[in-house]
């Protein structure tokens, strides 16, 4: 995947003034959003300056530049961000629109931080036109997108989406809000940072350094008339109870938390100091996601596997199975393309808040759900490999166990 750019590394050494070197980060932005990347790396290392992209969640070497170009590259990136060319010594965030060839737009988050051999940057580059907010391209099943369309329909509650940095909670939370955004609803978000804008909602972005926390945007939100309101993660215990107590005076709050499953944010809250009465009283649905790179429908190819294997891995064997496998062409990059979302959904039953009103059990509240009809991330990945979206090699990478 390795670009060659060596041309206007040459034109940089012959000293033709700032017009390559500024060429040079144009074209390295311009290829990295040709191949679809979210996610652009500039890494200054002892001996080499790497570029790195991210492609459907997992990282590629786009160039090897010269490491005297370090300096020059930082500068670059930092003056199209507006940030401070001086200050090396501590991170830097901001922000800026690119326009490409033919007038293409794009809004790219830059990140700084001070390593052992000078600045790294990250580039998060928010495609526009990439960034379908489609409760239908998420990859809910019927009944998960039926109960997640349930949820949304309360005029009050707490809705919490789960799982690991990279999972694409944003984007669900950004798809939920896309449902509710009607004039007849006041939507705020505090958000850190804001990804998407969203027009008709009011969104704010968290400022550490001024103060603005979580908590604190919070509880202004409630003295403004708020019908939705959206956190972008509950980190402690301040924000945990803030957002609970609207969910339960006549808002629906929906935000994101760090867990592995479902059941395990019911046990996070509670360790936060949420007392079981008002999560069994505001918690209304939960969901925790995976990302899972989709297989090529140019390459992808039968994949026969013992039964045994299959068995272990959990396959129904009574049905028919066919299994596809990556290969790789020109039209993916190593036989994926584009990513798919693996959920599991939890509606809160009845049933559910009364066990949560007890010392909270993972196993019986998890034999409650399945009696529910409830499908683990695992069962719905297995779903997927089956109908030959994913592999079975993909679906073990993002879900052990």
């Amino acid at each position: 995947m390795i670009k060659d750019y060596s041309t206007l590394q040459s034109r940089i050494k012959k000293n033709l003034g700032d017009a390559p070197l500024i060429s040079l980060v144009d074209q390295i932005i311009q290829d990295a959003m040709t191949l679809g990347a979210s996610d652009l790396h500039w890494e200054p290392f002892e001996q080499q300056y790497r570029v790195r992209v991210r492609i459907d969640g997992i990282l590629h070497i786009l160039a090897q530049l010269p490491l005297e170009l370090s300096p020059n590259l930082t500068s670059r990136l930092k003056i199209m961000a507006q940030l401070d060319i001086a200050e090396r010594r501590l991170p830097q965030d901001g922000r800026f629109k690119w326009q490409g060839p033919g007038g293409k737009a794009m809004d790219i988050r830059i990140s700084t931080c001070p390593t052992l051999f000078g600045e790294k940057i990250v580039l998060r580059l928010l495609d526009p036109c990439q960034t379908t907010l489609n409760i239908d391209a998420l990859g809910y099943s019927p009944l998960q997108k039926q109960q997640l369309l349930d949820a949304l329909n309360h005029s009050q509650g707490l809705i919490l989406v789960t799982g690991p940095t990279g999972s694409g909670k944003t984007v669900s939370l950004y798809t939920a809000l896309n449902l509710l955004n009607t004039e007849q609803r006041n939507i705020s978000t505090v958000e850190d940072p804001i990804e998407i804008n969203l027009p008709g909602i009011n969104q704010v972005a968290m400022n550490a350094k001024t103060g603005l926390s979580f908590a604190m945007t919070l509880r202004a939100f409630l003295r403004q008339d708020p019908d939705v309101i959206m956190v972008g993660e509950i980190r402690d215990a301040d924000t945990a109870e803030i957002a609970v107590k609207a969910s339960q005076t006549g808002h629906l709050v929906l935000s994101t938390l760090h867990t592995n499953s479902a059941l395990e944010t019911l046990l996070r809250l509670e360790n936060m100091g949420i007392s079981r009465y008002n999560l069994s009283h505001s918690v209304i649905l939960l969901v925790a996601q995976r990302l899972a790179r989709k297989l090529c429908s140019h390459c992808k190819t039968h994949e026969i596997l013992p039964d045994l294997f299959l068995h272990t891995h959990g396959f129904d064997l009574s049905k028919p199975l066919q299994l596809y496998k990556a290969v790789g062409c020109q039209h993916c990059h190593q036989g994926y393309k584009g990513r798919v979302g693996i959920h599991e959904v939890l509606p809160i039953s009845e049933s559910m808040q009364q066990l949560m009103l007890q010392p909270i059990n993972m196993l019986d509240l998890l034999r409650q759900a399945q009696q529910e009809g409830f499908i683990s991330l695992r069962e719905d990945g297995l779903r997927k490999v089956a109908d030959g979206l994913i592999s079975l090699e993909e679906l073990n990478r993002v879900i052990t166990g």
